[in-house]
């Protein structure tokens, strides 16, 4: 019995080390949106390497991406109203459902329990179980005639259950208040201004600020006191007396924070915006290289990214959040699309659409110390997002 012991004992530890290489965690991976061929890109955002392909995901030109509270699992929100639920340590699609014809983004609750997406067509906004993807909830947008509603965007998560959200055709932004349960309540904001195209909240989840279009200004709402209703902000900001052409919505979403202060992409301005969050009040502003589509933090505050629209969209600018100053001027490439940093902020992936790829730069150097191929890659979304308001 002793030798029998002894042989499974030098068997198991023999063993281990080829199990060990099979036990994966979720901390380090994220996926990357391969736009063109409708599939998500695994990725060991450490070992800088591509883990699975997911495929069968329909039209991703203009997807975004949640994830579970406990990082396992990504919600793909298609442009074509699909919305896939995938399983990031097998590398496999769950479910999908197709729940719309035209979304735009989506956003997940503070419980992790309800998933949420943005439909243009038709206009609302549709929620679904976590687990299943089945229905829960629908909330049409106000009727603007014709049997059309009006086109939703700026989807986001709040605490308390909520999901807030902004109405493109009628300026408006709802709060549907989902904690007494599946069948929502609704708080309707109107008038906030001519078509806000998108939206961002706090890091505290206290604030909503859209983005408007139609006019100068954007709309702020206190999410401690919405019963106040919406607070226009910036309203000397605008496209100005003489509107420039915009050839890409800035996107609100991927907003930096830095201190006291925020920075924001002007609507077809070659600027960023400075906003101090203590008096909502312009701050200053810092001519860039092109019209900004991102302005992205470093996770330490320091240095904010900001990549551009076309014909400009092959450059990255890194500003001094503290001397407002831009500190270096990189082109990674045709066709830089999104950025997303590690959690820690020691590196920085960027999707290089028209490379077919996708470069890792450590940000205390900003050199390339990695490359991954990809087919037209847009969206990078890291697991650590599970664990942020308004991702």
């Amino acid at each position: 019995m002793k030798r029998l012991f002894t042989v499974l004992v030098a068997a198991m530890i023999a063993a281990a080390p080829a199990l060990a290489d099979e036990v994966r965690s979720t901390g380090a991976l994220g996926i990357v949106i391969e736009r063109a061929a409708g599939t998500v890109a695994v990725i060991d955002t450490r070992a800088h390497t591509r883990l699975a392909t997911v495929e069968g995901l329909g039209d991703l030109s203009h997807a975004s991406a949640v994830f579970s509270p406990d990082e396992r699992y990504a919600y793909i929100f298609g442009r074509d109203g699909g919305l896939s639920k995938i399983d990031v340590l097998t590398g496999t699609l769950v479910n999908r459902v197709m729940q719309s014809g035209n979304s735009i983004g989506g956003a997940i609750s503070d419980n992790g329990r309800l998933v949420a997406v943005a439909n243009y067509e038709p206009g609302g906004v549709r929620v679904f179980d976590a687990d299943t993807l089945a229905p829960v909830a629908d909330i049409p947008a106000t009727d603007i005639g014709n049997g059309k509603r009006s086109k939703v965007v700026g989807l986001a998560d709040a605490p308390g259950r909520r999901f807030v959200f902004s109405l493109w055709d009628t300026g408006e932004i709802w709060i549907a208040d989902f904690s007494a349960g599946p069948q929502p309540v609704v708080t309707r904001i109107t008038d906030i201004g001519a078509n806000p195209y998108d939206a961002l909240i706090t890091p505290d989840g206290r604030y909503y600020v859209a983005g408007l279009f139609g006019e100068d200004g954007l709309a702020l709402v206190d999410l401690w006191h919405p019963e106040k209703g919406a607070r226009r902000i910036l309203d000397s900001y605008g496209r100005g007396e003489e509107p420039l052409p915009v050839y890409k919505m800035p996107h609100l979403e991927g907003w930096a924070v830095a201190g006291r202060h925020a920075f924001v992409p002007a609507v077809g301005r070659h600027e960023v915006l400075v906003i101090d969050m203590d008096t909502w009040t312009e701050a200053g502003r810092i001519p860039v290289h092109g019209q900004p589509v991102f302005v992205m933090a470093e996770p330490g505050g320091r240095h904010v990214w900001v990549n551009f629209a076309v014909p400009h969209n092959d450059t990255l600018q890194v500003l001094d959040t503290e001397t407002l100053a831009i500190v270096e001027t990189l082109t990674p490439g045709p066709g830089v699309l999104h950025m997303e940093f590690a959690p820690r902020g020691d590196q920085v992936w960027m999707s290089v659409r028209d490379g077919n790829e996708v470069q890792v730069r450590d940000t205390l150097t900003r050199k390339v110390i990695a490359t991954l191929p990809a087919d037209k890659p847009s969206g990078i979304f890291m697991t650590a997002r599970a664990h942020r308001i308004g991702l």
